[in-house]
């Protein structure tokens, strides 16, 4: 028993019509009826008497139809209540991510939280996403948006948003590295290929681990501060970069680039919501943490 099939019954005890009901909502005539028989089944009493030509109350359905009204009353009481006390907080709450992060997802995450929400300011910073979960640590920022790094610090919470695929990436012009380069990567091979890479952070971290397990020592030609500005660089022919694939995905400079498709390939990264877990009990960053989906 629950308030879908107490609603059916209570607009069936209104229009006693399996027909009229159905269609107001939205449901199968089959659908509403097995509705309908499982509240018998579970009462273990009949609601309704049916025949062809008409549908009745009984004695037992009128009093049900009481409890059921009590019940449904009380449920959209309180939903307007919890509703109420949602649009009655009001406050400021500032959320750092990457210029990447705020056209591809956020969107979509503040148009319901604003709706929910409506008295909440938002304060959002932009900059490097490696440095989302010290933005937090520093108490400069209520909530951040960035990658999970392999060891989360403790303290810190995290909430999942999507995956993305790390991606190694060069020019369209020239061709910087051959396919015996990407086959066979080594140090020799890759001695004089010019790298543009993260100053820090996840991407770094990965790149180096894949460098180093094929005994590579990068030339790097530029340490960087932002993943748009590592396609800007290699876009132009200054060498090669990793990026995640969600920085593809929304760059305009995408047809001035290659995916070079190399194995293994790096691991990818799990984007998501930073938080202090001691701060989560906060109203404000509860109701963003808590979020509908």
């Amino acid at each position: 028993m629950d308030n879908h099939s107490l609603r059916l019954f209570l607009s069936l005890a209104d229009n006693l019509h399996f027909g009229k009901t159905s269609r107001e909502q939205h449901v199968s005539p089959s659908a509403l009826s097995r509705s309908i028989k499982q509240l018998e089944d579970e009462l273990g009493v009949p609601l309704f008497v049916r025949d062809s030509r008409s549908v009745q109350l009984t004695r037992e359905g009128r009093q049900f139809r009481e409890y059921a009204s009590e019940v449904m009353n009380g449920w959209h009481a309180i939903r307007q209540r919890f509703m109420q006390d949602q649009a009655d907080l009001h406050g400021e709450l500032s959320l750092y991510c990457s210029v990447t992060a705020s056209y591809s997802f956020l969107y979509d995450i503040l148009s319901s939280f604003r709706q929910d929400y409506p008295r909440i300011e938002m304060k959002l910073h932009t900059g490097d996403p490696a440095k989302a979960v010290e933005r937090v640590q520093q108490g400069l920022e209520d909530l951040a948006i960035g990658a999970r790094p392999d060891n989360l610090p403790a303290g810190v919470d995290f909430q999942s948003i999507t995956r993305s695929e790390l991606r190694f990436i060069g020019p369209q012009s020239p061709q910087l590295l051959t396919e015996e380069q990407l086959q066979r990567p080594s140090a020799e091979s890759w001695r004089d290929v010019p790298m543009i890479l993260s100053e820090e952070g996840l991407a770094r971290t990965r790149a180096d681990r894949w460098l180093k397990s094929h005994s590579i020592k990068p030339r790097i030609y530029a340490q960087v501060s932002g993943n748009e500005a590592i396609v800007s660089m290699v876009s132009l022919g200054f060498g090669i970069g990793v990026v995640p694939q969600i920085v593809l995905d929304n760059s305009p400079l995408t047809a001035r680039i290659r995916i070079y498709d190399i194995q293994p390939p790096l691991t990818a990264y799990d984007i998501g919501l930073f938080a202090l877990e001691k701060r989560l009990k906060d109203p404000l960053i509860a109701a963003f943490w808590n979020r509908r989906q």
